[in-house]
């Protein structure tokens, strides 16, 4: 049932790390930003959100923001 639930909902692939800096994202936070409130380097902001784009499956989008299509995912859910 748990792996039914996480092909139906993307975001159900996502840690609570994940969730949270794509819930800063949303909030419009800058990487640095994000990095400053979750007390965590830029560089792992920056892990996070690649790792946010791959479980969402963004990687291969060309000619969107896949920042604003993984915070309107969110929003969606």
């Amino acid at each position: 049932m748990l792996t039914l639930s996480s092909h139906t909902d993307p975001l159900g692939r996502l840690t609570p790390r994940e969730r949270e800096v794509l819930g800063k994202m949303a909030q419009g936070h800058t990487n640095a930003a994000i990095a400053g409130q979750l007390y965590v380097s830029q560089s792992a902001v920056e892990k996070y959100i690649n790792a946010i784009f791959d479980k969402l499956e963004l990687t291969g989008t060309t000619g969107y923001s896949r920042r604003v299509l993984a915070v309107l995912r969110y929003l969606g859910s």
